[in-house]
């Protein structure tokens, strides 16, 4: 190899890192919405004089519109250049963050939220995909998709913690603002860092589907929440039914479409199809232990919203720790042993949040659970990802990134609504809505294992360094 050769792999593979770091800013401040605002919404709530009912679309409005465009947010880097879309969706986060930090009333703050979701789903595959394009398959690239993973899981920890503080001492307002410059920086890197790519065929994209598939998910979750409160039956079931109409829906237009979201060859690639399956299920599950965690810290302790932030800590220092080892084991025991161990990781954390809310605990005894699910996140999440984008070229890694992607949120969004929902009915009472949600979300850990175990890869991509 000659030595302008090398000089030359060397140098692009120090751009690529660079990138990464530039790119991961990006992904940590959009985790981080994800969960800022949990903490915060009873500071919304008394400055809006909403009701807590009405206040968690804040949280779900965001995450379900996110997942929702994903897909089309990840067809129009394909189409258009991952460069372009990128920053184009950096752009609309970023002006929505300001929107949401000046929002003078509940209907503007909730529209802002809106628009953070839309920026994600243009900015996220955009992002995933460059990184995958920059790093070979193999060993870089899964060590690449861990910091990415890493970055992401912490950011929804840390989404708690930041919260707490903020709130506490600058106002609730600031969880916004303060992303903005940040989000500057991760603009100007782009421009600098991120390679153009050449001009592809301009297609048109398919806008209905995007629309059907963000409905779906709006309507099961908007069903479920309101199912057994002083809404009219007829409007959460009517609701719960139109989820299922736009899933049909959604299906028939993805077959009849000149330029769907999802190619249907898409579908013939087994591992990846089943990946994203067990995505969802295993998404669903960790939103719930992080929602059940917080809930029993402050419902039944009653920490205060700085201190449940700070006994949160230990998630993600183990979580930091787990997606450091996780790339190695990737290497050495293969993606589906690790997808199983974090499968199991998180069934464990499950048993042992609902054990601690029956025996009414103190907070400490919640660290196995911690560590548990931090387990679950690095190994799961990272060995998914790997297999999900596993094979992917040029035409197609941003609509693999971005299928992956919305897995993981519309999966979590509908999991926290379905687990939580049944769990927390009003026919449940004490410490049993831990045990309803932990057991659900444990028999979707099961299916999701049952999945997992169909994943076949060759051998070169299951065990990338041999």
């Amino acid at each position: 190899m000659s030595f302008r050769v090398l000089q030359r792999r060397n140098t692009s593979s120090i751009r690529a890192w660079f990138t990464l770091t530039c790119l991961a800013m990006l992904q940590f401040l959009i985790a981080v919405d994800v969960t800022v605002v949990n903490v915060a919404l009873p500071s919304i709530g008394a400055e809006f004089s909403v009701p807590e009912r009405q206040l968690t679309w804040v949280v779900v409005g965001y995450t379900i519109t996110g997942g929702g465009l994903l897909m089309l947010g990840g067809r129009l880097g394909d189409m258009f250049g991952r460069r372009m879309v990128l920053l184009a969706g950096t752009t609309v986060f970023g002006a929505a963050s300001i929107l949401a930090g000046t929002a003078w009333s509940f209907p503007v703050l909730v529209t802002a939220r809106l628009l953070q979701g839309m920026g994600e789903a243009l900015a996220l595959p955009a992002a995933m995909a460059v990184i995958v394009m920059m790093f070979p398959e193999g060993v870089e690239r899964s060590r690449a998709l861990g910091v990415w993973a890493a970055v992401a899981s912490s950011g929804l920890v840390l989404g708690f913690v930041l919260s707490g503080m903020i709130t506490q001492f600058w106002g609730w307002r600031w969880i916004f603002l303060v992303a903005v410059p940040f989000i500057v920086l991760v603009l100007v890197g782009t421009v600098f860092l991120v390679p153009s790519e050449p001009s592809r065929r301009r297609t048109r994209p398919d806008l209905r589907g995007a629309v059907l598939l963000t409905l779906t998910p709006l309507l099961f979750v908007y069903g479920v929440v309101e199912a057994g409160t002083d809404v009219s039956a007829a409007i959460w079931a009517t609701a719960l039914l139109g989820s299922v109409v736009a899933g049909g829906l959604f299906l028939r237009s993805e077959r009849r479409a000149e330029n769907p979201m999802v190619p249907i060859s898409f579908f013939r690639n087994r591992s990846r199809v089943t990946a994203n399956v067990a995505t969802a299920f295993l998404s669903a599950a960790l939103s719930t232990s992080f929602l059940l965690l917080t809930f029993y810290l402050q419902e039944r302790l009653g920490l205060d919203p700085l201190i449940t932030g700070l006994s949160l800590i230990p998630l993600a220092v183990s979580l930091i720790v787990s997606a450091t080892l996780v790339p190695k084991l990737l290497d050495r025991w293969g993606a589906r042993a690790c997808i199983i161990s974090g499968l199991l990781f998180t069934g464990l954390a499950m048993v042992v949040i609902a054990g601690v809310a029956h025996l009414n605990a103190p907070a400490w005894t919640m660290i196995p659970a911690m560590v548990a699910i931090a387990a679950g996140m690095g190994f799961g999440i990272i060995g998914l990802q790997y297999v999900a984008v596993s094979g992917v070229t040029e035409a197609d890694a941003g609509i693999a990134s971005g299928v992956q992607r919305a897995a993981d949120q519309l999966g979590g969004s509908s999991g926290i609504a379905l687990y939580l929902g049944i769990g927390f009915a009003p026919v449940f009472s004490g410490s049993t809505p831990y045990l309803v949600s932990s057991l659900l979300a444990v028999l979707g850990l099961g299916v999701a294992a049952a999945f997992a175990s169909r994943i076949v890869l060759p051998r070169a991509t299951e065990r990338p360094i041999g």
